[in-house]
């Protein structure tokens, strides 16, 4: 399936012109060796531009169509038309050697054999370019000795004459064209995405852009060892998928992962997504939606109340299908492969929906100073994190897994639960409303308290025993920080997490505290006292006694009836 609908975005990419054809590829160049009609060198011309990358300017190779190049792992194999200086020049930073020399002959048999007999003018520089090169002369030779560095420091080179470059030659061209339509070797069989009786492709060409994987690229589909093969068939002939197919997924995938404004990154993976018709307006929404910033909130607010009402969907003027199929998918780097940490397929009325759902679940009473409507998934997940630690990234596998419940409308994972617990009593009780936000939504969805006794802020009507001593603890905290101003250490600090956990052996302790805090207001602030005892005394009646000790899910309601009653604290002195 999800080889299927790359190839089906391929198919869209093409119609627009922003792919390239079967048997060519986008490939980085920077620079091009321009030759005589003898095949001499006569410059080194640069194709690199200067791009804005963040708030430094800095130079990029050309992206250039060339011929499709050749999957490389070991050994030597060339490229047509474009490739290093190992195989265009037959030297490396340190000059040349059997390998290097080994690189260049390939490169040049290779060129040779399948232009010698082209009535071009370019094919013929090329020809003499490489009957007539030495590699272990290029070191004397001006134009390429003060280019040296650039050269050899591992771009792509082409070849040029003028203002041509020789891909771009019609002769040449179809030269290619000839040869690869002509070179059908492989073994023949179904191909299991398009169904059609094809030539099976043997290697799939590496995917490029994810994080961590291999800088030269990666295998989405590939065999490599006795162990993965079965009925004598070998490479990827055990997953028989034909040389279009191959074409068009590998072409798609790395077009996607090439656009940066599409995808985002969660623990060790990088998202992508697509529409089933190739329209950038849906992944435009869908990464406003599931990665909300502070000045996109009014517009997604109205995304939100127009699917909830059945109104269209519009974003930039245009009207946006609810029922348009929308593909997501999560890849992370495995040695020299792809792992798919999920792929998810549903209509895009029905993700937006769901996320809908999740972001109303997770709506808290924020502070005043908050100006962030809605927590995306990726400050979510930065909530289960120590903010201090030099690696902020979340647990790999639990990042997946709370996206895909997010977009299924599942039950949250319970790694995502227990670290934010987690997070909390490392951080002696720092609540963030984020980390409350996760609380409530997990509650919410995972207990199926919908309709219970969990609201966004305050419940003072809610008689939960959990939740009511974390309202206890919190008063019990805010009358020591009024008797004694400036303390630098409260109850939190020190009792929190036994509170949170043990009940029965802590309150006791915290109570008597407590006697000694109201005597010393009595004497500095009637007013304060009366309305702490008024207050105690009105939670205290929801009591009937300290339980010994607090499951998980009561621990996360004793932390939420602590924040909502903070919250309501910095409400009144707002008011005041």
């Amino acid at each position: 399936m999800i080889l299927q609908a790359l190839t089906k975005q391929y198919e869209n990419l093409a119609k627009q012109g922003k792919v390239s054809r079967e048997g060519w590829c986008r490939a980085k160049v920077s620079y091009a060796i321009n030759l005589s009609v003898d095949g001499i060198i006569t410059g080194i011309i640069s194709l690199k531009r200067e791009e804005e990358r963040g708030k430094k300017k800095v130079w990029v190779p050309a992206l250039l169509e060339v011929p499709e190049m050749v999957t490389r792992s070991s050994g030597v194999s060339a490229n047509f038309l474009c490739d290093n200086a190992k195989y265009m020049l037959g030297i490396d930073a340190e000059g040349t050697n059997p390998r290097v020399q080994e690189c260049f002959e390939a490169a040049k048999e290779k060129h040779i054999s399948l232009l010698k007999d082209v009535e071009s003018e370019m094919a013929r520089a090329i020809c003499a370019f490489f009957e007539t090169w030495d590699p272990g002369e290029a070191a004397s030779i001006g134009i390429v000795q003060e280019n040296w560095q650039e050269l050899t420091e591992g771009g792509n080179l082409i070849f040029g004459m003028g203002m041509t470059y020789a891909q771009e030659d019609s002769h040449i061209q179809e030269a290619w064209e000839r040869t690869r339509n002509g070179s059908l070797e492989g073994k023949e069989g179904i191909c299991l995405v398009t169904g059609k009786r094809t030539e099976i492709a043997r290697i799939h060409k590496t995917i490029r852009g994810v994080p961590g994987a291999q800088s030269s690229g990666a295998a989405l589909v590939s065999f490599n060892a006795l162990a993965f093969e079965s009925y004598g068939k070998e490479q990827s002939y055990n997953a028989p998928v034909g040389k279009y197919a191959e074409f068009a997924y590998t072409t798609a995938l790395n077009y996607l992962l090439s656009d940066k404004t599409y995808t985002f990154y969660l623990g060790d993976a990088v998202i992508l997504f697509w529409a089933e018709s190739g329209e950038e307006a849906y992944q435009e929404a869908f990464s406003m939606s599931i990665d909300p910033k502070p000045d996109n909130q009014e517009e997604l607010r109205g995304f939100f109340e127009n699917l909830r009402l059945g109104r269209q969907i519009q974003i930039r003027d245009l009207e946006l299908d609810p029922e348009q199929k929308f593909y997501i998918l999560g890849l992370a780097p495995n040695a020299a492969r792809l792992s798919v940490r999920f792929f998810y397929q549903n209509s895009f009325g029905n993700i937006l929906r769901n996320l809908s759902r999740h972001y109303r679940r997770i709506e808290i009473v924020k502070p005043s100073w908050e100006t962030k409507e809605y927590l995306g998934i990726r400050d979510m997940l930065f909530e289960t994190v120590n903010r201090k630690a030099s690696d902020k990234s979340p647990v790999p596998n639990m990042a997946a897994m709370v996206l895909q419940a997010v977009l299924a409308d599942s039950r949250y994972p319970a790694s995502l639960y227990a670290d934010t617990l987690i997070r909390i009593r490392a951080e002696q009780g720092s609540i963030t409303w984020g980390r409350a936000a996760i609380i409530k939504a997990y509650l919410i969805k995972n207990y199926k308290w919908e309709k219970g006794e969990i609201s966004m802020g305050l419940n003072a009507a809610c008689k939960d025993t959990a939740y009511v001593l974390g309202r206890l603890f919190s008063i019990l905290e805010s009358v020591q920080t009024d008797a004694n101003p400036g303390i630098k250490a409260t109850i939190r600090d020190r009792y929190f997490n036994s509170a949170c956990a043990t009940p029965a052996s802590v309150f006791p302790t915290l109570i008597k505290l407590k006697n000694s805090h109201i005597k010393k207001l009595e004497r500095e602030k009637i007013n304060v006292k009366i309305y702490y005892e008024n207050l105690l005394t009105e939670i205290m009646g929801k009591l009937e006694r300290f339980p010994r000790r607090l499951t998980l899910e009561e621990q996360g309601m004793f932390m939420l009836g602590y924040y909502h009653q903070q919250q309501k604290k910095y409400e009144k002195r707002e008011e005041k």
